[in-house]
């Protein structure tokens, strides 16, 4: 009975989501994303079920699971277009670099000055990177590893809704640029938006959300002591 639950709840979150990309695809509107459509269409199936999350988890882990290979298939397009990785390498790390050093600053500061929690500071600032980094970043850095990944899925849908069109209102139509940009600030909701705008995009927004997990993950234990004191 445990193993037919999970496989259900596996089908169902998988129904979820080619529900959310198909309306995605058909009316191509930014408020429509995968992710926010998908968890909300899962988590009201939940409740007009009445199913406990507890029976829906074993499920949930194995598509997780399932995120690390997903990852490595982002190596395709990058060994494809490797060429243009190369020319373009130096502005890539100086703009990944710029913008997570940024990022961090910015949302440490906005928190100390708000009057949140130290706990709330010292997790925020791993926002822009991929859940499973965050997390442990969180933990080293004294933060709370489940704020931590509630600030990146956050971050991750609303840049994922809102990106794209802020990009086009600045006029940024490169697709490198806009790839670079989704990846670097919304890690992995931006790069699955990047990928349905092109390979190109795709590309350059997995190599933002590589570096910036690595840059960040360096520079959050220098930076921190001069915000948080």
């Amino acid at each position: 009975m445990n193993v037919l639950m999970t496989i259900l709840m596996v089908l169902l979150t998988f129904g979820a989501y080619l529900t959310a990309r198909m309306l995605f695809i058909r009316y191509r509107s930014p408020l429509l994303n995968i992710v926010a459509v998908g968890g909300a269409l899962v988590i009201a199936a939940l409740l007009l079920l009445n199913i406990p999350y507890s029976v829906y988890n074993p499920g949930k882990e194995i598509i997780t699971m399932l995120l690390g290979p997903t990852m490595v298939c982002l190596a395709v397009p990058l060994y494809n277009n490797r060429a243009v990785v190369k020319k373009h390498l130096a502005p890539v790390l100086l703009g990944v670099c710029l913008a997570s050093s940024l990022t961090i600053i910015t949302a440490m500061m906005i928190a100390q000055l708000a009057g949140l929690s130290k706990e709330v500071v010292l997790s925020i600032g791993s926002k822009s990177i991929t859940a499973p980094v965050a997390a442990e970043v969180a933990k080293v850095n004294g933060g709370d590893p489940g704020l931590a990944i509630a600030f990146v899925i956050a971050t991750g849908t609303i840049g994922a809704i809102a990106g794209p069109t802020l990009l086009t209102l600045l006029q940024i139509t490169s697709p490198l640029t806009r790839g670079l940009a989704m990846g670097t600030l919304s890690h992995g909701q931006g790069t699955a938006t990047a990928l349905m705008e092109g390979e190109q995009q795709g590309l350059m927004a997995g190599i933002g959300m590589a570096l910036s997990a690595i840059v960040t993950s360096t520079l959050i234990p220098i930076i921190t002591p001069m915000i948080v004191h």
